[in-house]
């Protein structure tokens, strides 16, 4: 009777005082599951919670490992690597309860992450369908991190209230039609779906891609504080993080409910005004297309016919907040082992602010290798494409996006970074071009030759180095292979007539030292490049697509477009 007693009260205390229950199961965190995919040829890191002092016992593939949960009862252990395999395992984690995860491959892990451009869907666009109908791949594995967002780091994936697909998310399915179609809502992301699609042709290794990513978002919020802390010229930004803290105590206890309300607005905004804008946004192309045909001046951009909500959760950043989405969309994959990261973003720093993204940027991908702790694992990422009606200058400055562009060159000074150049994949009118195939084709590319170092030409020409000789400037690039070329895009829109072949290089602009840029005339010799104008005696810089929506033209043999440059450093 009296163990009875004992017990009851125990129970009862643990309920009013919000103790830890007595016996508490072992718990995994939710990217953890059957038909998973754990990475080969690496250590390979399991980890969860128990009670303090619990003992746990993990099996895979002919392994047996044991550990004791920790004080605060974490607990992890690491793997040995397990080469390639095409058979499902079985994953067991035993404490005072057992976790079975049934159908585990052993392959490569890849996470997507960015903004619209990477989440947009398959489900989106009818020019996907019959690649969706025939997705069918059982060594396919996708897996859907909700939004979400959290001042504080995260352990474990949270679904929110609201959350598309809620019976989708958070757990690894299988690459069927019906799976890749409804995840999320609009389906998996397109262009990690032909990123791995082309990777899987490429080695057939079992593939698991983690897709994590919210359009309209900036990199600061997908930048850990600690890593923001580390770069003196993003100091504002730990600013506004530690402002938000301090004057939203409560943003955490009443998120779920604002962002219930915030969801709801939205739907009713993309039934009514939204519907609206879009057809504005469709007809304004019309007219920018015509306008253009008669050499005439584009007309204005329409602005949106009602604003959209205001967003609850703007007290703490809502889902642009520095660290918010590292928080509560990274943070909980971590320290899982990975491949690596591709990563689609940057259109929502093209503002003000485009000059800091080559800081910004850098920094980001940095942090999360430090965070990872697995060394520095393959980054390939994609350079904007181009956007908004044709630039008629070689140096518009337009809204930032050739800023930004060069931030993402300029990563390439970091380790085991690579990147698929866009920027003839486009839409000058619409910020989510349809061509979602070759965007992913190229970052398979950039990964294969990157990752797996396979003998390929993995990415477009870039800019090497300069000679002024006389009146002209003489280029060379990287990435090159056997030859340089003049190419047009491998996108043909419905409805458009093939382009013409080339007879001449475009996108080139010289300048003296007065930084006046002209446009130039620029030949193919071998594989260097000549510029010069006749306007211009004594040339001292070039800039190469160089806007928005530049023209430009100049590709390798396999068909990849040179990467926007300039060789000047003027501001």
């Amino acid at each position: 009777m009296k163990r009875i007693l004992l017990v009851s009260w125990l129970f009862l205390l643990s309920v009013v005082l919000g103790l830890p229950e007595v016996n508490a199961d072992v718990k995994m965190p939710l990217i953890f599951g059957n038909h998973m995919v754990l990475q080969q040829d690496a250590n390979i890191a399991i980890w969860g919670w128990a009670d303090a002092g619990e003992h746990i016992e993990i099996t895979f593939a002919g392994q047996k490992m044991k550990t004791t949960a920790n004080a605060d009862g974490t607990w992890q252990v690491k793997l040995k690597p397990v080469k390639t395999k095409k058979r499902g395992e079985t994953l067991t984690i035993t404490g005072k309860n057992k976790l079975v995860y049934s159908d585990v491959l052993v392959g490569d892990v890849w996470v997507a992450s960015g903004q619209s451009n990477m989440e947009w869907g398959v489900k989106v666009r009818k020019e996907y369908a019959d690649d969706i109908a025939h997705s069918e791949d059982s060594l396919l594995r996708l897996f859907f991190v909700p939004k979400n967002t959290s001042l504080q780091r995260l352990a474990d994936i949270e679904i929110p209230q609201g959350t598309a697909s809620p019976e989708r998310a958070a757990r690894w399915v299988l690459c069927t039609p019906e799976m890749l179609a409804k995840i999320n809502g609009q389906g998996f992301s397109a262009t990690a779906y032909y990123f791995a699609r082309d990777m899987r042709a490429a080695n057939g290794r079992p593939l698991g891609v983690i897709q994590s990513a919210w359009g309209g978002t900036r990199a600061e919020a997908w930048t850990s504080l600690s890593g923001l802390q580390q770069e003196p010229a993003l100091a504002h930004y730990v600013a506004a993080y530690e402002k938000n803290v301090k004057d939203n105590p409560e943003i955490l206890a009443t998120y779920p409910q604002k962002q219930k309300e915030f969801d709801s607005a939205v739907r009713e905004w993309d039934k009514t005004v939204g519907k609206e804008w879009n057809q504005a946004q469709k007809e304004w192309a019309v007219a920018v297309r015509a306008a253009q045909a008669a050499g005439k001046p584009a007309p204005p951009k329409p602005a949106p016919r009602a604003p959209r909500p205001p967003n609850p959760r703007k007290p703490d950043g809502g889902n642009n907040g520095p660290s918010n989405l590292f928080n509560a969309m990274i943070s909980p994959l971590i320290p899982l082992s990975i491949k690596g990261v591709i990563w689609y973003q940057g259109e929502f720093n093209s503002g003000g602010s485009a000059k800091e993204y080559a800081t910004l940027f850098s920094r980001m991908i940095t942090d999360w290798r430090e965070k990872w702790g697995i060394g520095n694992f393959p980054f390939v990422y994609v350079q904007l494409p181009n956007y908004e009606p044709v630039d008629q200058e070689p140096s518009v400055e337009g809204n930032g996006w050739r800023w930004v562009r060069e931030g993402q060159s300029k990563a390439l000074n970091l380790p085991n970074t690579a990147m698929a150049v866009t920027i003839d994949v486009g839409d000058p009118f619409d910020l989510h071009p349809v061509d979602k195939y070759d965007v992913g084709h190229r970052l398979a590319l950039a990964a294969r030759k990157l990752a797996y170092g396979e003998k390929i030409v993995g990415m477009g020409p870039l800019y090497k180095k300069m000679t002024v000789k006389g009146n002209k400037i003489i280029l060379e690039f990287t990435n090159q292979g056997k030859k340089l070329m003049m190419g047009t895009s491998p996108y043909l829109p419905e409805g458009e007539q093939p382009q013409p072949k080339p007879t001449k290089l475009t996108g080139f602009g010289i300048a003296g030292a007065d930084r006046k840029f002209v446009w130039a005339d620029a030949i193919i010799e071998g594989n260097k490049v000549i510029v010069s104008s006749n306007e211009v005696a004594e040339p001292v810089a070039v800039r190469y697509g160089f806007s928005n929506s530049p023209r430009c033209n100049l590709y390798n043999e396999k068909g990849l477009p040179a990467s926007p440059f300039r060789t000047d450093n003027w501001e």
